[in-house]
């Protein structure tokens, strides 16, 4: 039986997002018939401004993706620092060149999630996710919340922690600040649940 495919499609600017994309790649490959393939976002910026902005190398393990890549997957998890509240300028031009891919509808019905670093409290956990979804609505995904399935740790008070009922996701502050161990195994999670869902839904059987 083929794989269940989900495409992990990240832009990091200064590496939290990335973390938390590999350890969402970890737990959807955790799912037992499930290949989760890491993807960078193109960079819009340029290495000159990179350079004053002190971002790190991108990682030079993960492929950046064209958007007809996104057709040959099952399923999604679309991640990006917050930038007032929405996503960044990468990511939008990304989604904006998916336009012949929208018309089409080849993307309708398959599931994704979203996750995501902000600065601070109010640098929106759960706005960013939410002004997301509207890239998800026009391409007919499903969008797969994470409800409060991630138990006891959703409720955590006696630690500061990213994240909602929206996805995962974690604190930058200044930068220095970096993944904790729970915002680590909240993405764990939310990869492994996308990928089940995305994996039953796969192996449907609909009528012709």
């Amino acid at each position: 039986m083929a794989s269940t495919k989900i495409y992990i499609v990240y832009y990091s600017l200064y590496g939290h997002v990335e973390k938390m994309a590999r350890e969402i790649q970890r737990g959807a490959n955790s799912v037992q018939g499930v290949e989760a393939t890491l993807w960078q976002v193109p960079e819009t910026l340029p290495e000159l401004v990179l350079g004053k902005m002190k971002a790190p190398p991108k990682a030079n393990d993960v492929a950046e993706i064209r958007p007809e890549q996104l057709l040959n997957a099952d399923g999604f998890l679309f991640g990006f620092p917050s930038r007032f509240g929405m996503m960044p300028a990468q990511c939008k031009a990304f989604f904006d060149a998916t336009g012949e891919i929208a018309a089409s509808q080849a993307l309708a019905g398959k599931p994704a999630g979203i996750f995501w670093s902000t600065g601070f409290h109010g640098g929106g956990q759960e706005l960013t996710a939410l002004t997301a979804i509207t890239q998800l609505a026009h391409h007919g995904m499903l969008y797969v919340p994470l409800g409060y399935t991630f138990g006891e740790g959703m409720f955590e008070m006696g630690e500061v922690k990213g994240g909602s009922s929206y996805g995962a996701g974690t604190f930058a502050g200044d930068g220095s600040r970096q993944p904790t161990k729970l915002e680590l195994q909240q993405a764990f999670h939310q990869g492994k649940y996308v990928a089940e869902i995305t994996r039953r839904l796969n192996n449907l059987s609909l009528p012709a």
